[in-house]
């Protein structure tokens, strides 16, 4: 018994029991899926008790949504890190670079961006998710409506525009983790990432 134990001390006494715990659920996540993925699943991989989950998240779709608000998160700071590498003076680079931020993410993390694109077991009516959501929209029509000169948002054709990036992107992010073209399937990543670029530029007009 006290063996048993020992995880659910340590868990409370060494951290921070909420991050552990959504740990815990990307990598049950990535193994089962949102049909497969229980509180009890994710409480076993932190080691700590079946009540601590719920303790902190109520149910299993609080669990996913503070999973995918994070995932939002980290999605935005890879496609910003992306755009950081192109020139600052050129907001079409900006763009395109931010596309490739957006496949490098769901690509790394296939599950997640499943989890926040996809799935319906995480509640997109809770305040953080949607929050961590709208951050990530607002980045997209910021870097769409700085190629077009103006909110793409306010004028039909913006929104056709940000439509057609918004749909490439997520297009071909879909298609490469269902593993659908496999004619890249043999490119190295430096082929990969240079046939990405034309393909999210052309769109670009």
């Amino acid at each position: 018994m006290a063996k048993d134990s020992e995880p659910h001390r340590q868990g409370y006494h060494h951290g921070d029991l909420r991050r552990a715990l959504l740990e815990a659920a990307e990598t049950e996540l990535a193994e089962k899926g949102p049909e497969g993925f229980t509180l009890r699943g994710c409480s076993k991989r932190a080691g700590v008790s079946h009540a601590a989950p719920a303790h902190h998240f109520g149910d299993v779709a609080g669990l996913l949504s503070a999973l995918a608000a994070e995932g939002f998160e980290r999605f935005r700071k890879t496609t910003a890190a992306r755009m950081n590498t192109a020139d600052p003076g050129d907001s079409r680079a900006k763009l395109i670079a931010m596309g490739l931020g957006y496949i490098d993410f769901a690509r790394a993390n296939p599950a997640l961006f499943s989890l926040m694109f996809s799935s319906r077991k995480a509640d997109f009516d809770d305040e953080k998710l949607q929050q961590a959501a709208a951050a990530s929209f607002e980045q997209l029509v910021a870097g769409v409506g700085a190629v077009g000169g103006l909110d793409p948002l306010s004028t039909r054709g913006g929104r056709r525009q940000l439509a057609a990036t918004w749909a490439i992107v997520h297009g071909l992010s879909h298609l490469l983790l269902s593993h659908r073209m496999k004619f890249l399937d043999g490119q190295s990543a430096e082929e990969l990432e240079t046939d990405l670029a034309e393909i999210v530029s052309r769109v670009l007009g």
